[in-house]
Order: structure tokens, then C-alpha cells, then sequence
């Protein structure tokens, strides 16, 4: 798949602020070459290549940049990544990994096997007792019942304990310089192998439910009132994996909770001045299987090259 990708500094969690006033107190020592330096790197960031993504199965080679990933959604949240990143390795019949086809000779990738996303799906609740996935399902039900009504709660504390009818975990994570595009191979191919991992009687087949749990923000606005500006947030929703709203649109339940305190940024990246802030949610969604061939059906309507 042939796809646009912008150049940006991604994955350094500073602050912009932060930033900010240290560039200035460099600026004072370094003098001209401190400007020199802002616009090479203002250069970088502005440059778009073309980049050809492709999907291979998962192997134990790509463990470091599966975890990277999962981490970038995780944060902070007490998950063993690295057990989980075991799992989706040894279940390698289920999912796959984005790559580069070709590093451009100017790149400064050297690694031409380094992992730009992955999907997986991973059964909780044929998985039941492992650490990872019991500290999953404890950090959801904990933000449920902090963010969400009692009823919601236990609809999901009963769901995931409800041994005949099992709970597929959904990963589907990127660089956000990945577009969007590339989602709809990934997911297609992933409901392919679901469906001869059910047919074959593998324990990684098709669940009853899809759990997602999705990077998301919302804009956060400036307010002018008696007592001076105060920041507040609006309520739209915004997905940094565009076609999760799609899921989203399916969810029978659904709640947000914040990840500010866990993150300096929105999406773990350097952003310019001119971006308007976001404050960082991650958002729970509980789709069943039946929906799904209607998410697939939204996917390829719009994300179809």
C-alpha cells in the first residue's frame, strides 16, 4: 500500500511549554546557531515522503516494537506489556505487523524491519488467570466505575466474568504518521484469520464481544470570563486512530477516562505552537461480534484507496 506519510517528531513526551523556555535559555548561549538549528529542525518536520507499508506476519523479532507500541497506549496503567507482547507473538496465526517496504536511501531509519504498527486480537477470556490480562480487566472495571454509572459497571464486571461467552481484546496500534488507510488490509486480513482460528477450534477464535480500548482526546478551549481566561475542555470526541469511531458508532457500552496526569501530550509527540491542545482520554468500547461485519462495511466505504 502506497501511502503519504509526514515526517514528526514523534514519542518524546515533552511538554511544548517546557520546551519553550529551554529553547529560549539555549537561544541566549548559542546565539545564531541556535536559529540555525530551529529551522533545520522546522525543515524536518514539515518534510513528506512517500512510504510503501506492508503487512507481515508476527515473529519474535518484533517484540521491542510491539511493546513500544502497547505502551504508547498503556502509559503508566500497571499492564505487563511485555507478558502481553509474549502472547500476541505466540499466537502468531492471529495479526500482523506494519513495515516499510523499502527504506529511502536518505532516511535516517536504519532499521528496515522496525515495527510502524501491529494489529492482534487476544481471548481474555480463554486467557483467564494470566497476569496481564486479569491487570486488564482490573484497569478497565476501575476506570468504569470511576467514570461511568453503576449500571455500566456491573454490565462489564458480569460480561467479563461470563465464562460462555468470551471477550476478545482488539489491539490495533500505529506511529501517527501512519495514515489511516492502512487500517482497512489489516483489519480485513485479522477477521480472515479469526474466522479459520474459530473454524479450526483454536482458542484465539471468534469472541462474543470485541474490547477496544482507543487513544483519544478532546480539544481544550479558551474560555474568556470575569475572573480572566481559563482553559476548558469541549465535548467532541476526537480519535487518533480515525477509524475507531467506527467501533465507537457500535459500542453497547462506552466511557472515557483521562490520561493527562500519565502524558505530557495528546499523542506522545512534539507538537508546533499552532496546534490547538488536547487533553488525553482513553476510551473503552465493548463491541459485540455482530456488529462487526457493519464496522468492516464503514471501513471500506471510507477508507478504500
Amino acid at each position: 500500500m502506497a501511502s503519504s506519510a509526514k515526517r514528526r517528531a514523534v514519542g518524546l513526551g515533552e511538554n511544548p511549554e517546557e520546551r519553550d523556555h529551554s529553547s529560549e535559555e539555549e537561544s541566549e548561549d548559542d546565539g545564531e546557531s541556535g536559529e540555525e538549528d530551529s529551522g533545520e529542525s522546522e525543515e524536518e518536520i514539515n518534510e513528506e515522503v512517500m512510504v510503501d507499508f506492508e503487512a507481515h506476519s508476527i515473529t519474535h523479532n518484533d517484540f521491542n516494537g510491539i511493546k513500544k507500541l502497547l505502551q504508547q497506549l498503556f502509559l503508566k496503567a500497571h499492564v505487563n506489556t511485555s507478558e502481553m507482547t509474549d502472547i500476541i507473538i505466540q499466537q502468531n496465526h492471529i495479526g500482523s505487523v506494519v513495515r516499510v517496504t523499502e527504506v529511502p536511501e536518505d532516511s535516517d531509519d536504519d532499521d528496515p524491519d522496525e515495527v510502524f504498527g501491529f494489529i492482534s486480537m487476544i481471548n481474555l477470556t480463554e486467557r483467564k488467570g494470566v497476569q496481564c490480562v486479569e491487570e486488564l480487566k482490573e484497569l478497565v472495571l476501575e476506570q468504569c466505575q470511576k467514570s461511568s454509572s453503576e449500571a455500566d459497571y456491573e454490565r462489564l464486571e458480569k460480561i467479563l466474568s461470563d465464562s460462555s461467552k468470551s471477550v476478545g481484546l482488539l489491539l490495533s496500534e500505529r506511529f501517527i504518521n501512519v495514515p489511516p488507510q492502512i487500517a482497512l488490509p489489516l483489519h480485513k486480513q485479522l477477521q480472515e484469520e479469526i474466522a479459520e482460528a474459530q473454524r479450526t477450534n483454536k482458542p484465539s477464535g471468534r469472541c462474543h464481544y470485541c474490547l477496544m480500548i482507543s487513544k483519544t482526546c478532546k480539544e481544550v478551549s479558551k474560555n474568556i470570563s470575569r475572573s480572566g481566561p481559563r482553559a476548558a475542555p469541549k465535548d467532541e470526541l476526537l480519535f487518533v486512530n480515525a477509524e475507531e469511531e467506527f467501533f465507537y458508532e457500535n459500542a453497547v457500552l462506552k466511557f472515557n477516562y483521562s490520561v493527562e496526569e500519565e502524558a505530557d501530550s495528546c499523542l506522545s509527540g512534539r507538537w508546533s505552537f499552532d496546534d490547538v491542545p488536547m487533553k488525553p482520554f482513553r476510551t473503552v468500547m465493548l463491541v459485540p461480534s455482530e456488529k462487526i461485519p457493519v464496522v468492516m462495511d464503514k471501513l471500506k466505504e471510507f477508507l478504500t484507496v
